[in-house]
């Protein structure tokens, strides 16, 4: 693991000072030895290692980068502007900087949509990283050209996308999902099911479908932005958005957050968490608490370049710790 050069340190981590009041002693410790030229440490028994889990042939850090920041799809709710801020911060410069400081700490992988291969592809080249790729396969006329275009790039895992499976439930078309499964299978690479509504998890066990892994939301419904809950609708978040405040708008990706953790108990699979901070509506102590007590065995969050090293502080921290899960880790 290289040393974080003392310089891009402070200013990718400038924002995490502010914490600093709340964090413990240990994080205070280990941020102290990073802002001195010291790696994080690699292998630590102390609790200061951000630990691994599995999904199949895969060694996968409990918390990774997901990949909308980077792609330029920024859940903005009604500020129209964000995602074209966004796609504008992010060149490629400063994702190839995003990513090598993200490996620098301890996260390993990055889940993102084919579009983002090219990207992918010139880090791996250009810069020697060594980030895994977990692609949703959002991408083309279809499905299985997303999957296909993953696959001829590189991709170490690949799913199902939530949006594509909830659409696919919704209308009536669950065996599509199935048909995709089977064709990433095909390919030799773990592939998972990824859904916002829970129903569309209940739909794909129904209908007997075997993932390597499930991708799921989840996050507290108790922020400000939240929709109320007699307005909740199971299909809100694949929209449309609505001009009344009290319903969906961009807004909330986990409808049922416990029916959600109840459910989760059944199922044997690992499960990768996303949107945990609701898209920056909950702080990352929180969000991050409440999915791994859910039951989560992976957490996908969205992260600039100046958040990479509060965020892998937190995680590891919150695992050294006593967390009080209500499902047994599953990778």
């Amino acid at each position: 693991m290289r040393n974080i050069n003392r310089r891009r340190f402070f200013r990718t981590s400038a924002a995490a000072g502010a914490a600093l009041a709340t964090w413990s002693f240990e994080e205070r410790h280990l941020l102290a030895r990073m802002a001195q030229g010291e790696s994080a440490p690699a292998e630590s028994s102390s609790g200061n290692q951000l630990p691994f889990g599995t999904i199949k042939n895969l060694k996968i850090s409990r918390v990774f980068c997901g990949g909308n920041l980077i792609g330029g799809w920024a859940h903005s709710r009604d500020l129209m502007y964000v995602s074209d801020l966004v796609k504008a911060y992010h060149t490629d410069e400063k994702v190839f900087e995003t990513l090598e400081l993200a490996e620098e700490n301890g996260i390993n992988t990055i889940l993102t949509n084919p579009i983002s291969d090219g990207v992918i592809n010139a880090y791996w080249k250009q810069r020697g990283g060594a980030i895994q790729w977990i692609s949703d396969c959002a991408w083309g006329k279809d499905i299985k050209e997303g999957i296909k275009r993953s696959v001829d790039n590189g991709v170490h895992a690949a799913y199902v996308q939530g949006g594509i499976a909830d659409k696919a439930v919704r209308d009536g078309k669950v065996d599509l999902i199935g048909e995709a499964l089977a064709y990433i299978k095909e390919q030799r690479v773990p592939g998972g099911l990824g859904a916002h509504s829970l129903e569309t998890v209940k739909a794909c066990v129904k209908a007997g479908f075997d993932p390597d892994f499930w991708v799921k939301t989840l996050h507290p419904d108790e922020y400000w932005s939240a929709t109320p809950k007699e307005n909740r609708e199971a299909f809100d978040v694949i929209g449309p958005n609505q001009r009344d405040h009290n319903k969906f708008h961009d807004n909330m990706y986990c409808v049922n957050p416990q029916e959600t953790v109840e459910y989760m108990k059944s199922l044997k699979k690992p499960w990768i968490a996303f949107k945990v901070l609701a898209a920056g509506a909950i702080p990352p102590q929180e969000g991050f608490r409440f999915a791994f007590e859910g039951g989560a065995d992976f957490l996908c969050v969205g992260m600039f370049d100046f958040q990479v090293v509060e965020d892998v502080l937190i995680a590891r921290n919150l695992l050294a710790g006593d967390i009080n899960r209500k499902r047994p880790w599953m990778a």
